[in-house]
């Protein structure tokens, strides 16, 4: 299996660049997490990967191909992406076809889709085939869309919010489903989704979007293990984590607390009178793209 690449990836809305020149690759065998604020350029992002939507500028390849317009390259890539826009009129986009029939047609794109494992998500997510898209809980739109992601077998699968509007037992059960897919098939899986906690454990890789721009690629692993919680007086603080990059500094009165990511051969000196906690990925996140400061 190949990687899909993306090089100086720029795309532009009305004079605005939504993403600006974003170099990516996908290797195979991964399942990456895509996290980012609303608005970062997520979806746009994944939609050029997956030549849903074309470039200002750059290119994206797959095997050395590029993959916009090029059946060859597009057969090994999958976005299933939320049906949530479909199910507001009976006629547009096929919002008044039957689950069923939106399936026939999403198999006759496809060409590894597999039928057998279709008919059991089907019934593991106790999917009613004859309902219309439009009659469709939000719930039940997001099982359409792991349900098509999954069956399609492609090499490189693409799902936007897969668990928005699932339950937290549907929830469980798709993250289970899919590292089994994943352990069989070695498919790389992207998944874009606000609910990092409860995935941080299924994402080998994180993949950050901020404000158009690739933040960070790193393994999951790697990155939390040189994230810290560093809190205490101010001075304190300061002295600690001298020379070391700080993010999202938050002040309390006489004392504060920061965020550092450590670069290798970096320490911090815990000699002074301060907490060092570790983080969870939400924590680096939401230290990484919140608010550069905070006043208690």
């Amino acid at each position: 299996m190949s990687s899909l690449i993306g090089k100086g990836i720029t795309k532009t809305y009305g004079g605005k660049d939504v993403l600006r020149d974003v170099d990516l690759e996908l290797e195979p065998n991964k399942i990456y997490g895509l996290i980012g604020r609303n608005g970062a350029g997520k979806t746009t992002l994944l939609s050029i990967l997956t030549a849903q939507n074309p470039t200002t500028r750059g290119e994206v390849t797959y095997d050395g191909m590029p993959v916009w317009e090029n059946p060859e390259a597009l057969s090994h890539i999958c976005f299933s992406r939320e049906l949530g826009q479909m199910a507001g009129s009976s006629g547009a986009n096929g919002a008044g076809l039957k689950v069923k029939d939106y399936l026939e047609i999403a198999e006759t794109f496809l060409p590894h889709w597999d039928k057998e494992f279709a008919a059991r998500l089907i019934k593991e997510f106790h999917l009613d085939v004859k309902k219309r898209i439009n009659k469709l809980s939000k719930g039940m739109l997001s099982m359409v869309t792991v349900l098509v992601g999954l069956a399609s077998k492609a090499d490189f699968t693409f799902l936007d919010e897969p668990t928005s509007g699932l339950d937290v037992v549907a929830r469980e059960k798709f993250y289970r489903i899919l590292v089994e897919e994943y352990a069989e098939t070695g498919r790389t899986f992207v998944i874009s989704t606000h609910i990092i906690e409860e995935a941080a454990d299924v994402f080998e890789e994180v993949i950050l979007v901020d404000q158009g721009r690739l933040l960070l690629k790193e393994n999951t692993q790697d990155l939390l293990e040189r994230s810290f919680h560093i809190s205490g007086r101010a001075e304190e603080v300061d002295a600690a984590c001298a020379g070391l990059a700080v993010h999202h500094e938050e002040r309390a009165g006489r004392g504060k607390g920061v965020t550092v990511l450590l670069e290798p051969g970096q320490s911090i000196d815990q000699s002074r009178d301060i907490t060092v906690q570790s983080m969870n990925l939400q924590k680096v996140f939401v230290a990484l793209c919140g608010e550069e400061e905070q006043e208690a």
